[in-house]
C-alpha cells in the first residue's frame, strides 16, 4: 500500500501544483487512499520531496533533483547486489550471508531503504542479522531481496 500511495503522490505532484501537506492529504484522499498528515509527511521525507518556487510565485512540491541522493539509493543496491551471497528467513528473523567483510555494507544497504516491516538489524563480518514483525513479513521481505540481488 505504501508503494502504491508513493507512486500516487509522484503522479499528483507532476500533474498538479501541490503547495501543502493539506492539499496532498485531501489529493490522496480522492484518489481512495485513507492517509493522515504525518502519513503524508512520512512519505514526502522518504521520496525527498523538495519545495520549489513556480514563475507565478507559488511553493509547490516536486522530486529532488539533486542527484547525490539518487547515486547514493544507486550505490547501496549495486553494494548489495554484488556482496549477497544467500538470503534466507526463520519465523521473524532473515539471515542475509555476504562476501567476507561485505555484511556492514549490505546492512547499510538495508537500512537505507526505511522497510517499515524490520525492527531492526545487526552486522557482522559475513552475516546481517533482521528481525521483523512477522513470518509473513519475513516471506515478502526475502523474496524482495532476492529479487533485487537478480
Amino acid at each position: 500500500m505504501r508503494i502504491e500511495r508513493q507512486n500516487a503522490i509522484l503522479q499528483l505532484i507532476n500533474d498538479y501544483q501541490i503547495e501543502t501537506q493539506y492539499d496532498l492529504t485531501e489529493a490522496l484522499k480522492q484518489k481512495g487512499f485513507e492517509v493522515t498528515q504525518a502519513t503524508v509527511s512520512r512519505d514526502i521525507k522518504e521520496l525527498r520531496l523538495v519545495k520549489k518556487q513556480t514563475d507565478s510565485g507559488k511553493s509547490v512540491y516536486t522530486k529532488n533533483s539533486d542527484s547525490s541522493y539518487q547515486d547514493l539509493d544507486s550505490r547501496f543496491n549495486i553494494i548489495f547486489q554484488k556482496c549477497v551471497i544467500s538470503i534466507e528467513y526463520a519465523v521473524n528473523n532473515i539471515v542475509i550471508k555476504t562476501l567476507p567483510g561485505m555484511a556492514q555494507a549490505a546492512g547499510a544497504a538495508v537500512d537505507s531503504m526505511d522497510l517499515p516491516e524490520v525492527v531492526g538489524s545487526i552486522a557482522g563480518d559475513d552475516t546481517v542479522m533482521m528481525v521483523v514483525r512477522s513470518e509473513e513479513s519475513a516471506r515478502k521481505l526475502v523474496y524482495k531481496l532476492r529479487n533485487m540481488t537478480e
